[in-house]
């Protein structure tokens, strides 16, 4: 078989891992987008299953990119977290501009100050009411602040919603600007999560190009001096293709070989190759050979 026939189905399948890495994610995006608008009307009791929902969603779509179970997990817990950070920031960059279209400017007095009461560790917000200067009380929530930034009698400039749905803030506080950039950078977090998981799957060439450059393990060694099989990785590689493309199978539809012929290459190695070639690697009931297989009862993790 050529060389140009045999890169074919390498890259048909970087292909479909590229599209997969498009879905997943265009699925990202569309429920961040989704969890923002619904957490303007919904409390956390319905947003939190939906976050878990999502993570599940997200591990076994990644899963189809051909990573470890752990990546999986962990990239699809990273993706979840940056993403609720995204929707939290974004929504309140959104009552900032919100404020700033519709709040009038006026000046206001402090006419009482509340401190949120202490919980472990957790940082203490205060809670201020604010009058008007003709003795009028600031429609809405109580202004809020990180921190105890001011004192009751001091003179505001705020700007308060006529609506009453939106606490009072400073100018500076309603500016949205560095909100809606850590909103954007969480998110674009998120989609390099899933592009550098596309990349962990289809990294072959890095890897090889790695595993070239390192010395011979003692395994490798010990079969060259009792075999005097001196192959480098690569030419075990093509020996392993060429296997698996000409062995015949068995009944069961396994194609068998000796994991020793093959001393450079781990079986998730053996897997990867195995996978190039249109073919799964079988984890279960090896009894000392590596089998290979269209279908498999569990799969062996592949680079």
């Amino acid at each position: 078989m050529s060389t140009a026939t045999e890169g074919v189905p390498l890259r048909r399948r970087t292909g479909v891992r590229v599209l997969l890495a498009v879905v997943i994610g265009c699925y990202v995006l569309a429920v961040t987008a989704g969890m923002f608008l619904l957490a303007d009307n919904f409390g956390n009791g319905l947003l939190i299953p939906l976050w878990i929902v999502h993570g599940v969603v997200l591990a076994v779509l990644i899963s189809r990119l051909g990573v470890g179970a752990q990546f999986c997990l962990g990239s699809a817990l990273f993706i979840v977290f940056v993403s609720s950070f995204s929707v939290y920031l974004g929504g309140v960059a959104r009552d900032g501009l919100t404020l700033q279209q519709r709040g009038d400017r006026v000046t206001v007095t402090v006419v009482k100050e509340r401190l949120e009461p202490a919980v472990e560790r957790k940082a203490r917000h205060s809670y201020y009411t604010l009058e008007r200067q003709d003795g009028t009380r600031v429609p809405g929530p109580e202004m809020e602040t990180g921190s105890d930034l001011y004192d009751v009698g001091q003179v505001l400039k705020v700007i308060e919603d006529p609506k009453g749905k939106l606490a009072p803030r400073t100018p500076d506080q309603a500016d949205a600007t560095w909100y809606l950039i850590g909103s954007g950078a969480f998110a674009l977090a998120a989609l390099a999560a899933v592009g550098w998981m596309a990349w962990r799957g289809s990294d072959a060439g890095r890897r090889r190009a790695a595993e070239k450059g390192k010395k011979p393990s003692g395994v490798r060694k010990a079969y060259q001096v009792v075999t005097g099989d001196h192959s480098t990785e690569g030419e075990q590689e093509e020996k392993l293709r060429e296997a698996l493309r000409t062995y015949p199978t068995d009944r069961r539809g396994y194609i068998k070989v000796l994991p020793e012929e093959y001393p450079g290459l781990s079986q998730q190695r053996a897997a990867r190759i195995a996978w190039e070639v249109g073919l799964r690697a079988e984890a279960a009931g090896n009894r000392g050979s590596w089998r290979f297989g269209e279908n498999v009862l569990e799969e062996v993790p592949h680079e």
